[in-house]
Parts: C-alpha cells; structure tokens; sequence
C-alpha cells in the first residue's frame, strides 16, 4: 500500500466541490449556485480560493453542474487570486455526487495524493496541515465537533483519535468536515458516473484506511439560508 507523501502546496493538486444544486438553500439559489452566496465581502468559495493562494497552493479544479457557467464566468482561470483553476464540468450528466465527481476529475488532478473540500463550507482550518502526514492507508478525513443539525455525527472514533467500526463502540462521535486529503487510489477502481462518497468512506474505515484528524476551530456547513444568515451576523 501506498503512503500518503509529504508534499508541497505548490505540488498538490485541491479539488473543490461545487457542483451541487443547493436545494436546501432555495429561494437564494433559485438562480445563483451555493458556493457563489456571499459571505460577508466575497463569494463562499472564494474564502477557499484566498486561503489556498495564501498557504501556496498553485492548482485548483473545481467540479461544476448546476448552474456552472456562473462560477466559471465568476472565478475566471484563477489569476487574480493567484492561482490556476480547472474545471470539471458534469452539466451533460448532471451533478455526480461526490465520489463520482472526484472520480471524473482524476485526470486532471496533477499529484497523486489531494485535497478535497466542500465548497459549500466556512472554515479557518488550515489545508496545508494536511501535507505533512505520513501514515498507510488512503487518505485522512478532517472530523469536527457535531453541530446541532447532526448531533450523533457522521463516525466514531476511539480515544486516541482512530475511526471505529459503528458509533455505539466509540468514546465519542464527530462529523465529516468535508475537508479531507485522498489517494487517486481510493477513486481509481470506481465505477464511473453517479456515486455517493458516504458509503465508499464506511467500508475504507472498516477496513482501516482511513485516518481521523479532529478539527475544533472555526467550521460552518452553510446548508440553509438561516446557517448563512448566522454566519453573516457572526462575522
């Protein structure tokens, strides 16, 4: 098995998810897609794109569907933040859910280990963290502390911080930050087209394939108008 390398950001590739229709956010995506909502000054997903420019990262693939053309015609080839951005577009399929996007965009992601990240999330963690880790196995999954829309988490994990197999044999539950640092391995083998990631990541963690990092600092997942609304305030 193949380890995880130390990187540079300069070196990784980053591909941010965005291609998602935002239903639960309507009527404000009625005609504009999620990651362009703004918060505060800039657009949600340009939050990522200045703190990516900031900790060296230089390519960025950002997947698209739902109204694509707009993020696309908003963010430009990237230049003015520094960075150089591709896109993966899944209009003619329509959106690919999350391991099914990331399995489409493979070719054009440039290193063999990456980083994924929602692009529907507000967050101060810090992705070059992620390049540092050395351990086997296929990837590391970012963990925050259960918000109040899930409380009993998305996996549990053991004291040490490790994932374990069923939520009722863990010390405590945590949920996915959708900030996570994947092989090309992971996704090689996949079917293509439509393919959720949540049951891909449950059988790598039984498997133990799959590294927990807890995270307890700024994270919001922006999935209503009223987490946005707060968010806005809170800033």
């Amino acid at each position: 098995m193949q380890r995880l390398q130390s990187r540079s950001p300069e070196s990784t590739s980053v591909i941010l998810l965005a291609a998602g229709h935002g239903t639960r956010m309507r009527p404000l995506t009625d005609n504009t897609p999620k990651p362009l909502l703004k918060v505060g000054r800039h657009a949600l997903i340009e939050h990522h794109l200045h703190r990516l420019a900031e900790r060296g990262f230089q390519h960025i693939v950002i997947n698209t569907a739902y109204l694509g053309t707009q993020i696309h015609r908003e963010l430009g080839d990237g230049q003015r933040y520094g960075l150089e951005i591709q896109y993966s577009d899944e209009s003619d399929t329509g959106a690919l859910e999350t391991a099914g996007g990331i399995k489409n965009s493979l070719n054009l992601l440039r290193s063999e280990s990456f980083i994924a990240i929602n692009a529907d999330i507000y967050t101060d963690f810090d992705f070059a963290s992620l390049l540092g880790l050395d351990a086997k196995g296929l990837g590391y999954l970012v963990m925050v502390e259960n918000p109040e829309h899930n409380p009993n988490g998305d996996f549990g994990l053991d004291h040490d911080g490790n994932f374990v197999v069923g939520l009722s044999s863990a010390q405590k539950s945590m949920t996915y930050s959708g900030i996570a640092h994947y092989q090309k391995e992971m996704f090689r083998q996949l079917p293509e087209g439509k393919l959720a990631l949540g049951p891909i990541l449950k059988t790598l963690i039984k498997h133990r394939q799959l590294k927990a990092i807890p995270f307890l600092g700024n994270w919001t997942d922006v999935g209503t108008p009223q987490r946005l609304a707060q968010l806005n305030s809170a800033l």
